[in-house]
């Protein structure tokens, strides 16, 4: 079996030394030690520094890519996906936050820049003479989120064609009906939409986000709902759609019929 000593993994890797070290103390490289107190990696430690890096670039948690790597040393690749799918579910709906949010500040900028490039008053500055800004930044606008599996075009509606059967054993679908009643107990309102429903709750980045991780779950097994969840600093809400053979089932998990 192929060993690797701390130098010899970082050359082979290109990660340097004390990242190695870092990883194995935050549980995330495990390495033997030899008599001698040299720490000695596994011959798997290159795929896992890879699927490590891989994470980080998703930008995921070390505790996340911890949790990915236990799944991971299971061997079974799909459960793998089914944990990756809501984690990056919920990247999405914070990266398209800090996106609106860019915005919004973008376009101050912009305002401040051309007030700035405008004459300048006579004398020295003042409170109206520009150079002094006391509003804030606009708040982000509305975000809309679609979670599908497929690319977004207008005319597709991919989740219309899709078989009307779901993956999840019965433990499972009990567990995920479960945590799908527990959100949809704190919706505000339930507004029935063609094919669906529409869910106000409290608006909050923290329930937006619990809503984006279980609503990509059910996409993995269930690929017949069609999720839009619309956040603005005032609103959240959630549209669910499908099929009319799926009319029971999104009756058990929302309450409404297709």
């Amino acid at each position: 079996m192929t060993t690797y000593r701390i130098s010899q993994l970082a050359e082979r890797s290109g990660v340097p030394a004390t990242t190695l070290r870092f990883y194995e103390d935050a549980g995330l490289l495990p390495a033997e030690r030899t008599p001698s107190g040299y720490r000695v990696y596994g011959e798997d430690a290159v795929e896992r520094l890879a699927f490590i890096s891989s994470a980080k670039l998703l930008g995921l948690a070390l505790e996340e890519v911890r949790e990915l790597l236990e799944v991971r040393e299971e061997g079974v690749c799909a459960s793998v996906r089914a944990r990756m799918l809501p984690l990056i579910a919920g990247r999405i709906t914070e990266t398209d936050g800090r996106i609106a949010e860019l915005r919004a500040l973008s376009a101050h900028l912009a305002g401040v820049h051309a007030d700035l490039s405008g004459p300048a008053p006579l004398g020295t500055c003042g409170p109206d003479c520009g150079c002094t800004t006391s509003s804030p930044a606009p708040a982000a606008g509305p975000v809309p989120i679609t979670l599908s599996p497929t690319r977004f075009s207008p005319d597709a509606e991919p989740w219309r064609d899709a078989p009307v059967a779901c993956t999840l054993g019965g433990a499972e679908l009990s567990e995920r009906t479960a945590q799908w009643q527990q959100l949809v107990g704190k919706a505000e309102d339930h507004e029935k939409i063609p094919d669906g429903v529409r869910l106000t709750f409290p608006a909050g980045a923290e329930l937006a986000g619990e809503l984006a991780t279980l609503a990509a779950a059910e996409q993995c097994c269930c690929a017949f709902f069609d999720f839009t969840l619309h956040l603005t600093p005032t609103a959240l809400q959630l549209e669910v759609r499908a099929p009319e053979p799926a009319a029971g089932m999104l009756a058990d998990l929302f309450g409404v019929t297709a």
